[in-house]
């Protein structure tokens, strides 16, 4: 007998064989792809990551190239706005379309973004584009955590999740390094050097375009829901002017006319925001039925906080590095190792405790009690204390947010089910983002407002008025034309004329590293006591979160992935449906049985002849 030779098949499987693949494997992805989806979301988060880092150290650069240093503040700003409110939209879109098509026009968006930067003519221009960037950057930090929780179960994520906070603490060194040594370099490759930090974003997009576009299929049901457009269109009224105040409420003033109507048009957006929430259901952009888990609630209430924190000490500890410590953007950013050092180790080690024993109450606890110690650390520090005391406070602040971030995220992702991990997840992120942009926005506010009092108290001190003293009788100080004008605003403020040295820290900082250092040091030790009260301040916001943690609920982590939950549920579904039809048939079939022995028995009561049914004979 002879086998008939089978058909040839093609090694490769397109798109929807692998979707089909994996939903017939239960939602049960293989180690390869798991592997594979996993690089092209790292890149993905590191894009946005580097993103929002790299171009801080340029802005002086690009500004002077492009005549607008007095419009800088929007280009950090747009992007920063738009990706904060495009967050949770793009969580609600891929519960209902996907998480593959949208994180491909995540990709697509930012690449066009990151194209139309690069060959900016204006800073108005710019602002533009990098808002475009930011579009597609809001999808690409929160939809590569979802599709985390998509594929892997809780206990997984976690030893993943520590690589992807390893990846944004390195984007954090990485790009002020990057950003400063190409924004140095007038041309490469005949193209100003600093549009090189937009043209980069594109070989690296590129890869994981494609690492996304040839691994990430995972099987989605379409669900008919109604799409939340004006929930949409009620969050960019409430957050957009309320992120802008808090960018540029320093600059406008907190009480003007402009930041008043920001914060009017911002709480009239938020008010219709919660009223439309309410009346869309699960169908709203971010469904009020969430909180109504402990969990969900408290873990958001705690990142708020978490973020407050880690933004306000990841901005303002470079700042004074470079302002205390003399030390320039770019090596402000290699200081910053300790803190990224510490984040990874933290991620890691705790990622692979959780994986091991499922459990993570303990986490939260210990690193918001790290993040306190921290900054309670660094409320020490002096403008003598030197760069290795401040590193130790980052290598704290580190340990501590390693074992928040993804913590939080898993206990956010395990209190809702897989129809809403996109959301939540989502959710998660926007509020991280959002307490980040308070507290860099109060945290900035009150060091800029202490400083110039700060400064007024530190030339009053003997030491200092001693030192100023001997560097004004100095010939060497006086053949410095820097020194010379710092000491003639000097004797104007003693005369009590105006004079701006109260502000010098608010502007260009440069003239401290070329002046004497006893005409620098009441710069230094003003500086110093108004940093010191912004940590004051992140301090108390953090320890806030740290009583709350202790109320955090850690529900058991779930065994299976959202994948493999929703293919369960479908299954069971399926089953219940199958045995509804089954029962109905039964019951079709036992009513048509009834019926004919019923007929049966009448037909034996009636005579076969007349038709009529047989007298009763009396009983004797």
């Amino acid at each position: 007998m002879t086998s008939t030779p089978s058909a040839p098949r093609s090694s490769k499987k397109s798109g929807a064989d692998r979707a089909r693949a994996a939903a017939e494997s239960g939602g049960q992805l293989s180690a390869r792809q798991i592997q594979f989806i996993i690089f092209g979301l790292m890149a993905g988060m590191f894009l946005a990551a580097l993103d929002q880092s790299i171009v801080g150290t340029s802005m002086r650069t690009i500004g002077d190239d492009l005549k607008g240093q007095d419009q800088q503040a929007w280009v950090t700003t747009a992007y920063l706005v738009v990706s904060t409110i495009a967050t949770p939209i793009y969580g609600k879109l891929s519960d209902i379309f996907g998480r593959r098509p949208l994180y491909i026009i995540a990709i697509s968006i930012f690449i066009l973004g990151s194209l139309l930067a690069g060959i900016s003519t204006s800073m108005i221009e710019l602002a533009g584009f990098r808002a475009i960037q930011g579009l597609g950057a809001g999808g690409l930090m929160s939809l590569a955590l979802t599709v985390m929780g998509d594929i892997l179960a809780p206990r997984e994520r976690a030893k993943y999740q520590g690589y992807f906070l390893a990846v944004f603490g390195v984007s954090s060194v990485l790009g002020p390094l990057l950003g400063g040594l190409i924004s140095g370099t007038p041309e490469i490759f005949y193209i100003t050097g600093w549009r090189w930090i937009f043209l980069l974003n594109l070989p690296v997009a590129a890869i994981a375009m494609i690492l996304v576009v040839s691994f990430l299929h995972i099987p989605h049901t379409r669900r008919d829901a109604r799409i939340d457009w004006w929930g949409a269109a009620f969050i960019v009224m409430g957050i957009a002017p309320l992120l802008l105040v808090a960018e540029n409420g320093r600059d406008w003033g907190w009480g003007s006319a402009g930041a008043f109507a920001c914060y009017v048009i911002g709480v009239v957006g938020i008010v219709a925001f919660i009223f439309t929430e309410r009346r869309m259901g699960s169908n709203a952009l971010i469904p009020l039925s969430l909180f109504s888990s402990s969990t969900f609630s408290m873990a958001s209430i705690i990142g708020t906080l978490v973020g407050f924190g880690m933004f306000g000490g990841m901005l303002t500890i470079p700042l004074y590095l470079q302002i205390v410590n003399g030390a320039t953007p770019t090596e402000s950013g290699l200081l910053m190792i300790p803190m990224v050092v510490g984040l990874m180790i933290a991620s890691i080690v705790s990622g692979q405790i959780i994986a091991r024993t499922g459990k993570y109450k303990v986490f939260p606890i210990v690193g918001t009690f790290l993040m306190s110690a921290a900054f309670f650390y660094l409320t020490f520090a002096t403008a003598t204390s030197g760069v290795v005391y401040i590193m130790g406070g980052m290598l704290m602040l580190g340990l501590g947010l390693g074992q928040l971030m993804q913590t939080l995220t898993i206990a956010t992702q395990n209190s809702v089910g897989p129809r809403d991990i996109g959301v939540a997840t989502s959710a998660a992120t926007f509020f991280r983002q959002i307490g980040g942009t308070l507290g860099t926005a109060v945290i900035f506010s009150v060091v800029f407002s202490r400083a110039p009092d700060a400064i007024q108290d530190a030339f009053k001190t003997p030491d200092v008025v001693a030192g100023i003293a001997a560097a004004g009788q100095d010939p060497k100080v006086l053949a410095n034309p820097a020194n010379v004008d710092i000491l003639t605003q000097m004797q104007l403020a003693q005369s009590g004329q105006p004079n701006t040295l109260g502000s010098a820290l608010n502007g260009d900082t440069s003239f401290l590293n070329l002046i004497d250092p006893r005409l620098a040091r009441p710069f230094l030790e003003g500086f110093s006591t108004a940093m010191v009260t912004g940590f004051w301040i992140s301090l108390s916001v953090v320890l806030v979160a740290f009583l709350l943690s202790w109320f955090l609920k850690a529900t058991p982590l779930r065994q299976k992935s959202a994948l493999q939950e929703a293919n369960d549920d479908a299954q069971a579904a399926a089953a219940a449906k199958a045995d509804g039809a089954r029962a109905d048939s039964e019951g079709e079939l036992q009513l048509q049985l009834g019926s004919t022995r019923a007929a049966e028995t009448f037909g034996a009561l009636v005579e076969p002849a007349t038709g009529s049914v047989p007298a009763q004979k009396p009983k004797p």
